[in-house]
């Protein structure tokens, strides 16, 4: 595989560098939630469908502590790829030791704690009745293994943010491939159920942090692995924490509306309600790769240039990200829309799920094709540094719309309350989002505002 250099974010052409770095992005997160798809779909098929609710539940909180490692990765990597832009290795140098150390410290503090609190978090995020006990097995092995994912996905964030996608994509299709492998010979052929769906995910974990020390060891990192700059520097440890926290708070805000919707849906449904909403956060992962793929290629891409101070660049960069990634969304729901009853029958035989899962998701996923401004233009904020219209933009979908409107309308609709949320709030984020947006776009990129705005957050 070439080498290539980071410089090469502010000189290409922003449609030539979106598609560079969105298509292996894409196709990591396709891969990747190929990897959870069909995950659901062995578990669903060879152990039941409680099995999926299991995993389902256990999913917010494992995923919680491993985003401590993308918020940092995140966050140190907009600083990453802005000191690269602004020629500052050092910088960017010490920013990267400093990530290391406190993903180390943070994920293994909470692990411990997750693990000793496991009896009390496991029902409070819905684990409850017939599906406690399988969860219980799935959590107690996949929690061990969260310290390595949340450095793969610290890691997975710096080398994109170097500007070597191809290398973040195969970081995320090997654990993906290698869980796969492993899910067939520990579920099918040695029939260890949850354990072994469990140690088929953690095991692949631990093959993909391999693979990304290795790179941080090779001639195709510009960042190296040095030890004198694991010690941690305050100034920087700050600028991780306000623009890291903005990822922070958007999975905890996911973990809480996991928690949310699993109980009320137990309320109203039982096992199976939480089943269908399982299957529909599958294929929300799934099926908006190509929409995630072009927001994780753009934040290289405006992070450097705004560091190199090119605000015409940044400017094109958005508005090509938003018009590439709505065409893809557009796409999606067509097929959303078009074959629900089709997908839905490929994660289980169980008739009632495949009654109740079509309609819902089509609810679902209503509002999709809008959706592209709100994830771009969200992230833009967090690229350029401004932690806190950052921090707000992204709590907007499902922080301050999703989860009020899923505590009052199923009080007036039943279980379809719970459905009609989700482009509810997508249309009122995507309105404010915008508006925010527009206005940044106005107001400062000038050539002569990017240096004078960038600390007024």
């Amino acid at each position: 595989m070439p080498k290539v250099d980071s410089a090469a974010l502010g000189k290409e052409s922003i449609s030539k560098l979106l598609v560079k770095q969105s298509a292996p992005a894409s196709i990591g997160i396709l891969v990747m939630s190929l990897n959870i798809v069909v995950d659901t779909i062995f578990v669903g098929n060879w152990i039941g469908s409680t099995a999926i609710a299991a995993i389902n539940v256990v999913l917010p909180i494992s995923f919680f502590i491993a985003a401590l490692g993308m918020a940092i990765g995140i966050g140190g990597s907009s600083m990453i790829s802005r000191a690269l832009g602004a020629n500052d290795k050092e910088k960017a140098l010490k920013t990267f030791g400093n990530q290391i150390t406190l993903t180390i410290l943070l994920t293994t503090v909470f692990v411990a704690g997750g693990l000793f609190f496991a009896n009390d978090l496991i029902p409070a995020f819905g684990g409850k009745g017939e599906i406690f006990e399988p969860a219980k097995i799935y959590y107690r092995i996949v929690l061990y293994g969260v310290p390595i994912l949340a450095l793969n996905m610290l890691g997975n964030n710096v080398v994109r943010a170097e500007g070597k996608p191809n290398f973040a994509m195969i970081a995320m299709i090997i654990p993906s491939v290698g869980n796969l492998i492993a899910d067939y010979v520990l579920i099918n052929i040695f029939d260890l159920g949850m354990a072994g769906a469990a140690w088929a995910t953690t095991g692949s974990y631990l093959v993909c942090f391999l693979y990304i020390f290795w790179f941080f060891l090779s001639k195709n990192s510009e960042l190296k692995i040095v030890p004198h700059h694991f010690g941690l520097n305050l100034t920087i440890l700050k600028e991780i924490a306000a623009l890291g926290f903005v990822t922070l708070a958007r999975q905890a805000v996911v973990s809480v509306t996991y928690l949310l919707m699993n109980n009320i849906l137990f309320k109203l449904g039982g096992e199976a309600s939480v089943a269908v909403y399982a299957i529909i956060g599958r294929m929300l992962i799934f099926a908006l790769f190509p929409v995630l793929g072009v927001t994780q290629g753009f934040l290289p891409i405006a992070g450097y240039n705004y560091g190199a101070e090119q605000p015409h660049r940044v400017r094109e960069s958005i508005n090509k990200a938003i018009l590439y990634a709505s065409i893809l969304a557009l796409v999606v729901f067509s097929l959303i829309m078009i074959f629900p009853k089709e997908i839905v029958s490929v994660f289980t035989k169980d008739q009632h799920i495949l009654e109740e899962t079509p309609n819902a998701m089509r609810w679902v996923f209503a509002a999709i094709p809008i959706i592209a401004l709100q994830l771009i233009g969200s992230a833009y904020f967090q690229a350029i540094g401004k932690a806190v219209p950052a921090l707000l933009l992204t709590l907007t979908r499902q922080g301050f719309f999703f989860i009020p409107l899923i505590l009052i309308l199923p009080k007036y609709f039943g279980e379809l309350g719970v459905w009609i949320s989700f482009p509810l709030a997508d249309v009122i984020s995507t309105i404010v989002t915008g508006f925010f947006l527009n206005r940044e776009i106005r107001m400062h990129l000038k050539p002569s505002e990017i240096k004078s705005t960038s600390a007024n957050y």
